[in-house]
């Protein structure tokens, strides 16, 4: 107690040991913070950061920028300039998803993650963009797809030199098909070769001093492509390579030096074949070895051990084969899906085009087969590409430049007719002119569309292809044969062209299998045949009359292939009206057993359309609804009843036998006369069938007499 008598206050033990602790507490966090802060505070001189901060921002990512860039996309059958994000690996995708903290560490594989040596290098793809074929540069995460050339002619097949300035390709921008350089860094073209025919597909040697390329042979009525070599410097003529009936094309020059890969239809069907630079005699050898397989675009791996090529089964998808060099015995084994494929500049991942019934597409695989790049759309189909390890220059050359900024105009503009009696948001069908068919008329938003497939299929191939059609608009009350009942035709936005060029040889169908389902790639003779129009076809068309040869076999799968690739100028139809909007459609599930499920011949502009939209574009809701286009089927199957009758006749033979089982109690009761002593008394034979006969009162008067 205090010495004024009150208590002094008395303070729990537990309280005081608890105000130790966060004293304690607090004194650490102040040293600690001390500590950390003389530990990663910056040095004097000027921005030096500590070696462990340094490597982490080397190993950590940094995103792009997001600012939109200018490319142009499809729309329409036209390209449009449109403001899309840029092109960008998925490193990006996952810097923008991940949070902050902690800093995400660069992946060296994995499905959505590129490494570091896949994402150097320059890419260059041949596009088509609009009627022709033009050549674009693209860098994952630093540069869209940005055009190089332009104008009314296909610049394909483009080739990085060994050091990446120099670009080889082929164009016809002169009339023919000729070989081509341009330097990167200037943008200054160079013509390689200049003659009348079709040379096209260079592939650089290991030292950049000679081209490997194909070139289209005139022979008589006919000629085939051949492989050729020939010095940059001129100091010598080109070396020919192959000499085959068959079509040789699509040269891969090894790294090495000493073996080129190439496709060969030598075989039976296009294969991938291996030339031995150092051998004279056997010097071709057979690698694919698969005859029920379409192999194309052979590539090699920078060190020279693997060559990827496509392949596509007969009907399945088409996929990439990688052939290991140093297990030559052994099979070559499937990677992924994939057409045109480039390596990497270090070998470890391909970048390769994916082809389906319309649309291609760019994507990126390591060598086990994970994505190493986001599947993009191109805006239209893909005729090669390459990849080094150079970039382009900054700031771009002023040729280069002035390219990439050009705009492409659209090809054709829908013009509609005024008609104020139909109703809203409805249109109507016109009249084709210049056009035969049995009813030569189509919707009002597509006819300018046909129109401009007319005029550039007739400028590409030198004759009115489409100046004849099969059929047009199909009304809703005409049906179609079986399987056809909701066909493209009765929306009037599809046509069936004429079938006659391909009796007549002037026209070939390629057969093209995505899964279960079969498209066709038509083909068009070019009028001139001097290089000037088309280019030589490379593999082997499908021969639809072969059905009809009598061979079992080929009446089974609806054909076969042809014996020879035809001779000559060929124009892709199919791509033209690509080009245009015009799509092709595939054939129906009974095309081997019926001809006009095969449907080759059928395109439409679907404009993003479905049937159903497409056709209420013309029609009611109601007339859709009404079993008008259906009614002829039911009809077939009401004489079916009449076999129902059959019953009553089936019947009359069971009831036949009835009648003579009663005629067989009879003779039963004929033993009562047996007993009798005098019919044995009769003379003749009748008088005793008498007494058998004899009714009971006879009888009973026989027995009465004396």
């Amino acid at each position: 107690m205090s010495d004024n008598g009150q208590k002094a206050p008395i303070y729990p033990r537990s309280k005081t040991l608890r105000l130790g602790i966060v004293g304690g507490l607090f004194a650490l966090a102040l040293v600690t913070g001390f500590t950390a802060w003389r530990l990663f505070s910056l040095p004097a001189s000027a921005g030096e950061l500590p070696a462990s901060a340094s490597a982490l921002l080397a190993a950590t990512p940094l995103p792009p920028s997001a600012s939109p860039s200018a490319t142009l996309t499809a729309t329409q059958g036209t390209l449009q300039p449109v403001l899309i994000p840029t092109l960008v690996p998925s490193e990006t995708m996952l810097a923008q998803a991940v949070p902050t903290e902690p800093a995400p560490q660069a992946s060296s594989s994995g499905p959505l993650g590129l490494s570091e040596s896949t994402i150097k290098g320059l890419i260059v793809l041949a596009i088509d963009e609009g009627m022709y074929a033009h050549l674009f540069a693209y860098s994952p995460g630093e540069m869209p797809l940005t055009r190089l050339d332009g104008g009314a002619w296909d610049d394909i097949h483009p080739a990085l030199d060994p050091d990446g300035t120099r670009l080889a390709f082929a164009s016809n921008r002169d009339g023919d098909w000729d070989l081509y350089w341009m330097d990167l860094k200037t943008g200054a073209v160079s013509q390689i070769t200049d003659t009348p025919e079709y040379d096209a597909s260079p592939s650089w040697s290991p030292d950049g001093l000679w081209l490997a390329y194909e070139s289209y042979i005139p022979a008589g009525d006919g000629g085939d492509l051949e492989i050729f070599i020939r010095p940059l410097d001129e100091a010598q003529p080109p070396i020919r390579l192959t000499e085959d009936p068959a079509s040789d094309h699509s040269p891969a020059w090894s790294p090495q030096g000493r073996k080129l890969a190439f496709i060969s239809t030598r075989s039976g069907d296009s294969e991938v074949w291996l030339a031995d630079l150092d051998q004279i005699e056997d010097r071709f050898t057979n690698l694919s070895r698969d005859a029920q397989v379409v192999e194309a675009h052979p590539s090699w791996s920078p060190d020279g051990q693997k060559l990827a090529w496509a392949s596509t089964p007969e009907g399945g998808f088409q996929e990439l084969k990688i052939w290991d060099t140093t297990h030559p015995d052994d099979p070559p084994r499937s990677l992924n899906s994939g057409d045109w494929s480039a390596w990497s500049p270090a070998g470890d991942s391909l970048l390769v085009t994916v082809a389906t019934p319309n649309q291609s597409h760019l994507a990126g695989y390591y060598l086990d087969g994970t994505l190493a790049l986001p599947m993009i759309n191109l805006p239209e189909a893909a005729h090669g590409l390459t990849w080094g390890r150079d970039r382009l220059p900054d700031p771009l050359p002023e040729t280069l430049a002035f390219q990439a900024m050009l705009t492409p105009t659209p090809l054709w503009q829908p013009v509609l007719v005024n008609a104020p009696d139909l109703p809203l948001g409805r249109v109507q069908v016109v009249q084709l002119e210049g056009v035969q068919a049995k009813l030569p008329v189509l919707q009002d938003r597509v006819d300018e569309g046909f129109y401009a497939l007319k005029a550039r299929t007739a400028e590409r191939t030198g004759w009115d292809f489409l100046a004849s059609l099969e059929q047009a608009y199909i009304p809703l009350t005409a049906p179609l044969n079986p399987g056809l009942m909701e066909d493209w035709l009765y929306t009037g936005r599809a046509f069936r062209f004429n079938t006659a060029p391909m009796s007549a040889g002037w026209l070939h169908v390629m057969r093209e299998d995505f899964g279960a389902q079969t498209y066709w790639r038509v083909y068009l003779r070019a009028r001139f045949q001097d290089g000037s129009q088309g280019a030589p076809l490379k593999d082997l068309p499908w021969d639809l009359a072969a059905r009809l040869s009598g061979d079992p076999v080929a009446y089974e799968q609806g054909g076969r292939l042809a014996p020879a690739v035809p001779p000559g100028y060929w124009v892709d139809f199919t791509r033209l009206a690509a080009s245009l909007g015009w799509e092709r459609l595939p054939s129906l599930s009974t095309w081997r057993v019926a001809y006009s499920g095969v449907r080759y011949d059928e395109f439409v502009l679907r404009e993003g359309r479905d049937w159903m939209s497409a056709m209420l574009e013309l029609y009611p809701k109601a007339a859709l609804d009404t079993p008008t286009p259906v009614s002829s089927p039911t009809m077939t199957a009401t004489p079916t009843d009449t076999p129902t009758s059959t019953p009553t006749y089936t019947r009359t033979p069971y009831r036949s036998p009835t009648p003579t089982v009663t005629w067989t109690r009879r003779p039963t009761r004929t033993p009562t006369p047996s007993n009798t002593p005098r019919p044995t008394r009769t003379p003749t034979p009748a008088a005793a069938s008498i007494s058998l006969s004899a009714t009971p009162a006879i009888v009973a008067f026989m027995e009465w007499q004396p």
